[in-house]
């Protein structure tokens, strides 16, 4: 039963670290990213290809780390004396791949593949997470926002 304990602390902070990621979109800043100086582009989209945007690897290894846990627990129920490590060991290798393929279920996001040709001549492209109220399509004005080795692409009206 005391496992029980010790698990529920685990799982409660496996679900708040999924579930609070940051907002991807060009319309909203971390307060991290606030004060601070970005370079600015301007250009025409040339293609809006969509993509897929893998599950966040740390939400991956909570995953691993909270299913494991609870595999390991399960496995242990089962049998008695040298059967029940076994169980244990195996509950714990079946429940990290179950904890860790649903972890990168949840954090799996839509994203788009944006190509644009910069009023400088230079094209360049940027990958960013689908913002339905954001749509892009080819031959539209964009601002490029460029802060260090990252870039937010957002449509001018």
């Amino acid at each position: 039963m005391k496992a029980y304990y010790l698990l529920l602390p685990l799982l409660v902070m496996s679900a708040v670290n999924i579930g609070c990621s940051s907002n991807p979109y060009g319309d909203s800043y971390d307060v991290a990213d606030t004060r601070k100086v970005q370079t600015v582009f301007y250009g025409v989209v040339v293609s809006a290809a969509p993509v897929n945007i893998e599950g966040d690897k740390g939400s991956s290894a909570v995953g691993t780390i909270a299913g494991g846990a609870v595999g390991g627990i399960l496995g242990s129920k089962i049998g008695g004396g040298s059967g029940s490590d076994i169980a244990a060991i195996g509950g714990a290798i079946l429940g990290g791949v179950a904890g860790n393929k649903a972890a990168q279920g949840i954090t799996k996001r839509h994203g788009v593949n944006l190509t644009i040709k910069l009023d400088s001549g230079k094209t360049i492209a940027v990958v960013q997470e689908v913002n339905p109220n954001m749509l892009f399509r080819a031959g539209q004005r964009v601002q490029v926002n460029q802060q260090g080795g990252t870039a937010r692409v957002v449509p001018l009206n």
